[in-house]
C-alpha cells in the first residue's frame, strides 16, 4: 500500500469524523495531469464530486463569469451598470441626511487634527523645541525632533485626506 492511499484514508476518516461540517459540503476529488491528487472544496475543470457518508453531495454552483464591461457612446470609460434587480435602494432623503452626517463627523474630525498639528507646531518651535530634562545626550533630543518632524507630516496629510473626503461628499 502507498502513502497517498494511507493519506486518503486519513482525509476520509477526518471529514467523516468531523463535527462541524456542514450537511451541504461538498467534496471534490482533483487529479491534475501529473496525476497528484488533491481533495478540495472548491470546483475546479477536471474534479468530481466525492460520494461521502454522511454528507450530501451537491454540488456548489458553478461560478458566474464576470460581466461584460459595456463603453459609453464616445466616452473612455465604462458604462455605470444598473443595479441588479432587488439591490436595495436608498431614497434621496435618507442619502442626504447619511451625507450631512458623514459631513459633520469629517469636519469634526478636521477641527481636531487642525488643533493637533497647531500643537505640534507650537511645540515644534520652527525646529528648536525646548529640550526636556532627560534629554541631555544630544541624540535624544534629536531623535525627538525628528519624531515631531514626522507627526506634523502625518498630520498635515491627515487633514489634506480629510478635506479631499470632505470634497467628495454630493
Amino acid at each position: 500500500m502507498t502513502s497517498s492511499f494511507f493519506l486518503r484514508l486519513a482525509l476520509l476518516a477526518g471529514l467523516a469524523a468531523h463535527d462541524g461540517a456542514r450537511a451541504d459540503s461538498v467534496v471534490y476529488k482533483c487529479v491534475s495531469k501529473d496525476g497528484r491528487v488533491e481533495f478540495t472544496d472548491i470546483n475546479k475543470p477536471g474534479c468530481k464530486v466525492l460520494d461521502l457518508p454522511g454528507y450530501i453531495s451537491t454540488p456548489a454552483p458553478a461560478p458566474r463569469a464576470a460581466p461584460a464591461v459595456t463603453m459609453r457612446q464616445g466616452a473612455g470609460r465604462p458604462a455605470a451598470n444598473p443595479n441588479p434587480a432587488g439591490f436595495p435602494r436608498v431614497d434621496t432623503a435618507t442619502q442626504r441626511a447619511r451625507d450631512d452626517d458623514r459631513r459633520a463627523i469629517l469636519e469634526d474630525e478636521l477641527r481636531s487634527e487642525e488643533r493637533k498639528l497647531a500643537d505640534l507646531k507650537r511645540d515644534f518651535n520652527n525646529g528648536e523645541p525646548e529640550r526636556q530634562g532627560n534629554e541631555k545626550n544630544y541624540a535624544k533630543y534629536q531623535e525627538r525632533v525628528a519624531q515631531m518632524r514626522d507627526d506634523i507630516g502625518r498630520s498635515e496629510k491627515n487633514i489634506e485626506a480629510l478635506r479631499r473626503e470632505i470634497a467628495n461628499i454630493r
